[in-house]
């Protein structure tokens, strides 16, 4: 009797095997996308939509810019589950007093605190309770107390702002869209401290990249109000009458403001000019400024205030004649200039 190798019959019986491991694999169903073992494809959209049915979400969700510096705060509730333990766990609404009411420990107090640290807090609780040796809590937020914040003054969309946590007083300009082309140098915050309302003005100047007010956190029921800047016109007989605003620190002579208007035209009166001035019981006051006489160096040009009107005349007109009431009408109705273009 004739043997054969060992190690051509090893061989033929590993060629063998895998002939059939193909076979069987050439046998198989393809499995289709979004499928679960290769079910068909009904099958696999069914369970897609009930996956995504059980996240609550059929697409991604955007987190909100503002969620990394979430603190928890009264009104949010929460939603507390206590592993293993159902009897424990459950939704729990943040009090006015900052605390949860969890059965057996009581009251832990959360607000001012991250998810995180929430979760820290209420497994000491059940631990120095002695009611869990080793208690694992996750908390997530189901419902939220948004900060509101109101923004009033020189902002392109004044009004009421939610937020989901304090934010610095230069985001929340950009939230309100931005100040308006008549907006001041100062911005207003107000907040009620001790049943008080206290008010704190900080400066911010527009071409600056905003260190200033970057760093002011503005929080929930804070008021912020952009005051106008001071405005200054200029009309009559200059080439470009209208509204200036004054500079950053509030001060504008009146050389200076008629040199924003970009001086004055070939028909007007160089001997004199007219300033208007409200009064705070509403009335109105002038005086005459001896035009030349400033031009050349000879009188200091007075600084002007807001709201004040340079009124140059013509020349075939006398200052002493000058219609008021029309001068008034016109300021009324003047182009505002933030900067001469």
């Amino acid at each position: 009797m004739r043997l054969k190798p060992v190690a051509s019959v090893a061989l033929a019986c590993a060629l063998t095997a895998s002939a059939a491991l193909l076979h069987a694999q050439s046998s198989m169903p393809t499995p289709q996308f979004g499928s679960a073992a290769g079910s068909n494809g009904a099958a696999g959209a069914a369970a897609s939509a009930a996956a995504a049915l059980k996240t609550g979400s059929t697409g991604i969700t955007a987190v909100p810019e503002d969620f990394a510096k979430l603190k928890i705060q009264p009104g949010f509730q929460l939603d507390a589950e206590v592993f293993d333990e159902p009897d424990l766990s459950g939704q729990f609404r943040v009090g006015s007093d900052g605390n949860i009411e969890m059965p057996l420990i009581g009251a832990v107090h959360v607000a001012g605190d991250t998810l995180s640290q929430a979760q820290q807090a209420v497994e000491d609780s059940f631990k120095s309770a002695q009611i869990l040796k080793y208690p694992q809590v996750t908390i997530d937020i189901t419902q939220y107390a948004p900060t509101m914040v109101s923004v009033f003054g020189e902002v392109n969309s004044p009004g009421r702002l939610q937020m989901l946590a304090p934010h610095s007083l230069l985001d929340v300009l950009s939230f309100a869209g931005g100040e308006t082309q008549t907006a001041g140098a100062k911005v207003e915050v107000r907040h009620e401290e001790n049943g008080q309302v206290a008010t704190t003005t900080y400066h911010y100047e527009r071409d600056s990249n905003g260190d200033s007010i970057a760093n002011i956190m503005v929080h929930d029921g804070d008021t912020v109000i952009v005051p106008r800047a001071g405005i200054v016109y200029v009309l009559g007989q200059v080439t470009r009458p209208g509204g200036y605003l004054m500079q950053e620190d509030g001060k504008l002579d009146a050389a200076q403001a008629i040199s924003m208007a970009m001086g004055t035209t070939l028909i007007a009166s160089t001997k004199h000019v007219l300033i208007i001035r409200r009064k705070p019981d509403g009335t109105f006051v002038q005086f005459e400024l001896a035009y030349n006489e400033m031009v050349k160096g000879k009188i200091t040009p007075p600084q002007l205030q807001p709201q004040d009107i340079v009124y140059v005349p013509n020349s075939r007109i006398k200052t002493t004649f000058a219609d008021v009431q029309g001068i008034l009408a016109a300021a009324t109705t003047a182009t505002i200039y933030r900067t001469v273009e």
